[in-house]
């Protein structure tokens, strides 16, 4: 009987002793700390010969992903702009919670086309190439959140 409550008593220790060594790695950051943490991006463009994985067509999208017409329009242009956007954060942190590697990813897949953020933010690297500005340029914009100025309602006249 002892030896059995020596063993209970030994698991228990080593269960808590196992649990809080990864209780500090699962503690959540501040928001103020996450609000400056600046999402996943790629600094350069994608290598040469590298094949970036395909934006979703518009013929893709179907139900909630293809509601309003600037849902469908954003996946349009950012087919037009893909090594742009391999090159710029999410300010939505789907990289945190859905593995995104850039805002690329979000439009990979119907992420992009249920996130208000992905949007804007394409919209706003959408309009900044056309005005000649580079990644670089584009992502010190997204990053001062000059993408929030986007209004999806009047987007689908971006060209």
């Amino acid at each position: 009987m002892a030896r059995r409550g020596l063993v209970l008593g030994f698991v228990i220790a080593l269960s808590v002793a196992a649990s809080s060594r990864w209780t500090i790695y699962a503690q959540p950051q501040s928001a103020a700390a996450q609000e400056q943490r600046t999402p996943a991006f790629n600094p350069e463009p994608a290598p040469k010969g590298t094949e970036l994985p395909p934006i979703l067509s518009k013929g893709q999208l179907w139900g909630n992903n293809d509601q309003y017409p600037f849902q469908s329009h954003a996946y349009e242009l950012a087919a037009k702009i893909p090594n742009i956007i391999y090159q710029q954060p999410c300010y939505c942190y789907c990289d945190r919670g859905m593995g995104h590697k850039s805002l690329h990813s979000c439009f990979e897949g119907t992420h992009g086309a249920q996130c208000s953020t992905c949007m804007k933010e394409l919209y706003y690297s959408y309009q900044m190439t056309k005005q000649h500005k580079t990644a670089a340029q584009i992502r010190k914009g997204i990053i001062a959140g000059e993408w929030k100025t986007i209004d999806l309602q009047r987007a689908t006249t971006i060209n």
